[in-house]
Parts: C-alpha cells; structure tokens; sequence
C-alpha cells in the first residue's frame, strides 16, 4: 500500500508522514532536501536553474515510487509526483522563470514517467492559507527557504487548489491545518488518523 502527503510549502507534509509512520508501522519516505544538488541553486536564481530542479525531481520521485511498488512494503511519502507537473512546473512558466521550450520537455518527459506509475492508494491533502504556511516556514528556518516570497507561495496554493478540485486519480483525504493543529495536539492527530482509518479500510 502506498500513501502520499500533498500540500504547499509549510503546509506539515514531513511532521504528518513522520506521525502516521510511527502509528501504523508503515515505512516512511521524505522529499530529499538535504542532497538535492539544485535546491539552494534554484532559490538563488529560479530562472536558471528552474529545469533543471524540476528534471531532478521527476527522475527521484518516479524512481522511488517504482521502487517502492516492487517492494510491497505500506509505504507513506511526503510529496507526490503529480506536484511538480501540476503546480511548480507551470507556476515557474507562467512567472517566466522557465522557458516555453523547457516547459514543453519537461511535461512530455512527466507524460511518459506518469503513464508508467501506479496512483496513490490514498493521497492526503494538507489545506492551508499562506499566513499560516508563513508561519510554519518561520518557525523551521530553512535558510534556502528565506527568500520564498508571499506571491509564490499564493501562486501555489492557487494551483493547489485548482489541482486538487480535479483530482480523480483515487483516494482522496482533506486534511485543513489552519483548522486541525496535529503537531501539537493529540486530539486533532487522532481525528486525522480516524479519518484515514474509515478511507484505507476499503483498501485491502
């Protein structure tokens, strides 16, 4: 079984995976921050290095996904395959910091790794407004995630939503944390992973 964390920056994708892992016993993967040789790159000068983040990405997460499924492991990831193609990529297009011709290349290339993917068993979306994303990334204080601006973040949360209003690849959960305070409290945790107990019930 293979479940995925969507959401924005700052949106808790790691702290949920990390929790929902210790509960159910299930083997957890994290988005690759640390070794990601395009990261801090990609927020000195997002025009540059913009295609060359996203190829990265695309190549990591079909490679885990796949290994994963021949695994046969229950399996929870933090972030998904279908982000990048449907929120960063076209996001860094439309504010002309990827080119038409990468732009192009690069869903021909998500095209041809999505045909070959299975879905998520069941994906989990973490819904939130921006001052709380703002708040979230304050707290962590990433360094590369200094220079992240207000208008990105909205931008993304837009395409976050518009994304998610159409999806119709599976299992679908709605988690919104402005709301819903798992982090911190044991009540709330526990209403989430009632939730995600009534989707998976059907799954095996």
């Amino acid at each position: 079984m293979q479940i995925s964390v969507a959401g924005n920056i700052g949106s808790g994708k790691t702290t949920l995976t990390s929790l929902l892992a210790k509960h159910y016993g299930w083997e957890a993967h994290f988005e690759d921050t640390q070794d990601n040789p395009y990261l801090n790159d990609f927020y000195e000068d997002m025009q540059r290095w913009s295609f060359n983040l996203q190829i990265y990405f695309l190549q990591n997460r079909y490679n885990n996904v796949m290994r994963y499924r021949e695994s046969g492991k229950n399996v929870i990831m933090d972030r998904t395959i279908y982000e990048d193609a449907y929120i960063f990529a076209p996001n860094l297009h439309s504010m002309n910091l990827m080119s038409k011709r990468d732009f192009d290349n690069y869903i021909q290339l998500f095209d041809l790794t999505n045909s070959l993917v299975k879905a998520p068993d069941l994906l989990i979306y973490l819904r939130s407004s921006v001052p709380n994303l703002v708040d979230n990334i304050q707290k962590r204080g990433r360094e590369y995630e200094t220079s992240i601006r207000l208008d990105y973040l909205n931008r993304l949360n837009e395409r976050y939503e518009a994304w998610i209003s159409e999806y119709n690849e599976g299992k679908l959960l709605i988690i919104d944390v402005d709301n819903n305070h798992f982090p911190t409290n044991q009540e709330d945790l526990g209403e989430v992973i009632s939730k995600i107990d009534a989707q998976i019930n059907g799954l095996f």
